[in-house]
């Protein structure tokens, strides 16, 4: 499902901590189904596992093992899919990095070529013209050809 990102930030506004609303609550009223303790958690979606991540940051340890055992959790699964949120955009940051100098390297090749094609067209446009001027030459003094 495709969600408008006002909606989306309406929502997270209700999870984070200042409201710090369940994820069940909020689910119930905007009409989406939320995971309950029923659900396998291998087939939580990316979603469901950041909406859990939300609302269990603001928890101690206690309340989080209680909130993990009311969802049929492991507290150890919560701290994983959060250290996953937090580390998300590592590799969307390096990968960035990596075709930004792959991008400046190809500009810096393009550029050395372009000048290479410059300095061929100028060699080339000079052999014509003395070629052109040579047989002017012969024409004019009749120089024969060797």
């Amino acid at each position: 499902m495709n969600y408008s990102p006002e909606l989306k930030d309406a929502i997270l506004r209700r999870l984070l901590p200042l409201n710090s609303e369940s994820v069940s609550k909020v689910a119930r009223e905007e009409g989406h189904p939320a995971p309950g303790k029923d659900a396998v958690t291998d087939e939580w979606s990316t979603q469901d596992k950041f909406l859990t991540v939300v609302e269990t940051v603001s928890l101690t340890e206690t309340e989080l093992a209680e909130y993990a055992r009311k969802k049929g959790l492991y507290v150890e699964q919560i701290k994983e899919w959060r250290d996953a949120c937090m580390n998300a955009n590592d590799g969307v940051a390096k990968e960035a990095a990596r075709l930004n100098k792959e991008l400046k390297d190809s500009e810096k090749e393009r550029k050395k070529l372009e000048k290479e094609l410059q300095r061929k067209d100028k060699a080339l446009a000079e052999t014509a013209a003395l070629l052109v001027l040579s047989k002017k030459a012969n024409a004019i003094w009749g120089i024969p050809r060797t």
